[in-house]
């Protein structure tokens, strides 16, 4: 997965264009860091089979923020020029994210117009529910979410952004994780 991983970033830093990634990417980077961290807790710290797994976690995890932050600066690009990325470039992921910058990016271009036709409108923000990032433990069925959107079904493994209340009753049940999410 290292190797995966370091050629990604590496077309990424080189192309423009947002690169193809497969759709499980980072599903499957994710399970790669996970391994590394417990099988780095089972090693004394002092062997050098620790001290290189150590080293090999920290180049993951700057190579993973690069690579993300890299990718992200590009849709964003792409959004604020009023064009789309291509689909089949996104991990599955990151297709769900690119809707909601998409979303943002039209609420933007028709307020612009609006103001160069002369509409003054007051800009109405939805309030939105509070959402956590989890990870799934077990199977679980699509649920209604206190926002009254249907989510999942979900797989063990599937990461997914749920309102807060739904998630705080899915980690309490043992059911999923909070996933730590960084900017």
């Amino acid at each position: 997965m290292y190797d995966e991983l370091f050629e990604a970033w590496r077309k990424e830093k080189e192309s423009p264009e947002v690169q193809p990634l497969p759709k499980d990417f980072f599903s499957k980077l994710a399970q790669y860091v996970k391994k590394l961290r417990e099988e780095s807790r089972m090693l004394d710290e002092k062997t050098t089979r620790a001290r290189l797994l150590l080293h090999e976690s920290k180049n993951v995890k700057k190579l993973s923020g690069e690579l993300i932050r890299l990718r992200y600066v590009k849709v964003l690009r792409k959004t604020i020029a009023g064009e789309s990325v291509a689909k089949d470039v996104l991990t599955d992921e990151e297709g769900k994210l690119c809707m909601e910058v998409a979303s943002l990016g039209e609420s933007y271009q028709n307020f612009l117009k609006d103001v160069l036709s002369g509409r003054s409108q007051s800009v109405e923000v939805k309030e939105k529910t509070k959402k956590r990032v989890l990870r799934f433990l077990q199977e679980i069925p699509a649920i209604i979410g206190a926002d009254m959107k249907t989510y999942g079904p979900f797989q063990p493994e599937d990461v997914a952004n749920v309102p807060a209340e739904n998630a705080r009753i899915l980690v309490k049940q043992g059911l999923a994780v909070e996933v730590e999410v960084k900017m």
